[in-house]
């Protein structure tokens, strides 16, 4: 036998990082709320998830993030009366998928929007629902969303003003 798993010349599983998570949180007062969308494919049919797609060949991880957010939910990231804010989460999710015999390192993007608005579902999801940030951990089914959360939870802290200045994206990166 020959190497590692799929023909590939190296032992172990793969590595790969072209998938991208797009959480969305809304202003409501003085706190937020996380977007959850239901699922409607196997393998994930009936859990409630973020924005979640492929990176797709030329693009980076923030133009797959727009073009994701703009397809599963109508939200246009550059649009700065609809979103804004746009942030990447510091952290890395990494996550192992035995089927593909993968490790993923998938980055993080956290879009925040106006009180108002509301997603326009494309066919991937079959319901949405607003749950406010600080309870919204226990309904995410992975350890890698609960991490993510509360990461975004600190970003937003009173005293992070720096990391959201660092982490802030350029929206005219959409653009490349």
């Amino acid at each position: 036998m020959t190497g590692g798993p799929l023909g590939s010349s190296s032992p172990g599983p793969r590595i790969r990082s072209d998938i991208v998570d797009v959480y969305v949180l809304r202003t409501v007062g003085t706190s937020f709320e996380v977007l959850q969308l239901r699922r409607v494919e196997v393998p994930l049919a009936g859990t409630w998830q973020p924005v979640m797609g492929h990176i797709e060949p030329g693009e980076t991880a923030i133009t797959a993030a727009a073009r994701e957010a703009g397809q599963e939910l109508g939200l246009n990231l550059a649009d700065e009366q609809r979103c804004t804010d746009l942030f990447a989460l510091e952290q890395v999710h990494p996550f192992f998928i035995a089927e593909w015999d993968a490790v993923i390192l998938s980055p993080r993007i956290v879009a925040v929007v106006g009180e108002q608005w509301e997603p326009a579902l494309d066919g991937e999801h079959d319901a949405h629902r607003w749950l406010p940030i600080d309870s919204a951990p226990a309904s995410f089914m992975w350890p890698g969303q609960r991490a993510a959360l509360a990461e975004i939870v600190g970003l937003l802290g009173p005293m992070q003003d720096g990391a959201r200045r660092a982490l802030r994206i350029d929206r005219l990166k959409l653009l490349v």
